[in-house]
């Protein structure tokens, strides 16, 4: 029986199956994504969004133009700079940073600033 339809008929249940099989994957992918910015994104922005605004605070302008935090893994605080010599003078103050993100940052619960080119 569901090949005595015609061709315009078998046609016009295609576009309409397609039409709501889209609408149902853009239902499905809002629910994802907003489970994802609950589950993993927004915990993650409480506990180390403050450590961007703080790293921003501590390092001059010229010196944090030139790194970007790459970010927060078992402790270590992971920092990609876009030059060798920009790397040393941020080594050279790693003891301060670490100190003041320990401080101002407790939650975030950073034991080693790791730097490297990026």
């Amino acid at each position: 029986m569901r090949y005595a339809m015609n061709g315009s008929s078998r046609l016009q249940n295609i576009a309409v199956w397609r039409r709501e099989a889209k609408l149902d994957r853009t239902v499905q992918l809002g629910t994802v994504a907003e489970e994802l910015m609950d589950r993993q994104i927004s915990p993650r922005l409480v506990k180390f969004g403050d450590i961007a605004d703080i790293w921003s605070q501590l390092l001059p302008v010229e010196l944090g133009r030139h790194c970007r935090l790459e970010g927060v893994a078992r402790g270590q605080l992971t920092v990609l700079v876009d030059s060798s010599c920009y790397m040393y003078e941020l080594q050279l103050c790693s003891s301060k940073l670490l100190e003041q993100l320990q401080r101002q940052c407790p939650r975030a619960r950073i034991e080693k600033i790791r730097f490297s080119l990026g």
